[in-house]
């Protein structure tokens, strides 16, 4: 191989070697990008998980609420039944006083 040759072939491959860097240097480029995306990603996220650590504790709330309400509407039905009896025996009393009225 001749001078000339070799330094041809020097050429082609610093020619080749830029090229490289100059696509390596894109692809950085677009990574720090997609980087600073996910980043930003990850904060939103962060944040809905707060909020929804805020809800989850409000309908821990609710339920211990409503699990009230059942107690205390059980209690009414249980009294609405004892007056159903009662007044079904007030009834049954009263019948024959009415008939002979």
């Amino acid at each position: 191989m001749d001078n000339a040759t070799a330094e041809d072939i020097k050429r082609h491959f610093s020619v080749v070697a830029e090229g490289l860097r100059s696509d390596i240097r894109l692809v950085i480029e677009g990574l720090a990008a997609n980087t600073d995306r996910l980043d930003g990603i990850e904060v939103r996220l962060d944040r809905v998980d707060v909020r929804l650590d805020r809800v989850d504790v409000r309908l821990d709330r609710v339920e211990v609420r409503l699990d009230g309400v059942e107690v205390r509407l059980d209690g009414v039905d249980t009294q609405l039944g004892a007056m159903r009896t009662e007044f079904g025996e007030l009834k049954t009393r009263i019948g024959p006083l009415i008939s002979r009225s």
